[in-house]
């Protein structure tokens, strides 16, 4: 399995790796509790999510959503508005219409029976002025730059409002900071706040920084944190071999 995951074809990955267990081989490896096994297994299945043409080092920000967005003009704009936040003392004023276009938590404060709906005013009392003013701008325009201070809280804001394409930009940023110091964090804090693809770039930055994280962590370390995050990885494993990207149908560059 180990030689495989380096050698075979990526038309034969889901033959040798799932049908014939080669994936289950490579988990229990970096399950272990002995330095060289782990180092082996972690080597095997990060040449396999190369082979698979998965990194999170390549992976970019997403486009905007398909829809059609007022615009940057109309950010904090008085014109036309029809409904205003208030968040930590400051007004932002909106309009109805990007909201209910944004997300279905915006749909259901704004056309269900929430006291919302007829409000002139919201108080927003869990989220700092900066990452609220970062989430409506995305909102407006289908895009934001996302400082590193203020990541984690956006994308928290962002899963609360279900918008998926700021999470993804969310995670994109706080991916970049990995580090073998904050990888467990980080992936506890993508699974709180269901951020998949920063859940698999901490997967992947563990795999690939075997040695880094049992040198400053020891051996027993990694083996708790692969074991904390065995079923995600055994996931994330099984549909990247069995993606149309990993069969070879669909090699994509992700650069």
């Amino acid at each position: 399995a180990v030689a495989l995951a380096h050698l075979c074809r990526e038309s034969d990955l889901n033959a040798v790796f799932i049908q014939y267990d080669g994936l289950a081989v490579l988990m229990n490896m970096i399950c272990s509790t002995i330095a060289a096994v782990q180092k082996e297994g972690a080597r095997a299945l990060h040449a396999l999510a190369k082979k698979a043409c998965h990194s999170f080092e390549d992976t970019t920000p997403p486009p905007p959503t398909p829809q059609v967005y007022l615009g940057e003009q109309y950010v904090n704009s008085k014109t036309l508005s029809d409904v205003s936040f208030v968040v930590e003392g400051k007004t932002f004023h909106a309009h109805r219409i990007a909201l209910l276009a944004s997300s279905d938590a915006f749909r259901a404060m704004f056309d269900g029976g929430y006291k919302e709906k007829e409000a002139q005013d919201v108080e927003i009392p869990n989220i700092s002025w900066k990452v609220f003013e970062s989430m409506m701008r995305f909102i407006y325009t289908g895009t934001v730059e996302v400082e590193n201070d203020v990541a984690q809280e956006l994308l928290r804001a962002a899963d609360q409002y279900l918008l998926e394409g700021l999470k993804k930009i969310c995670e994109h940023t706080i991916a970049k900071g990995l580090a073998t110091d904050n990888v467990v964090d980080l992936f506890e804090l993508a699974d709180a706040f269901h951020a998949p693809n920063l859940q698999h770039a901490c997967i992947l930055y563990a795999l690939e920084h075997h040695q880094d994280m049992v040198t400053e962590l020891g051996v027993m370390a990694f083996y708790e944190i692969m074991k904390r995050m065995r079923d995600t990885t055994l996931a994330y494993f099984e549909k990247i071999v069995t993606s149309p990207v990993a069969d070879g149908s669909k090699i994509v560059s992700q650069k």
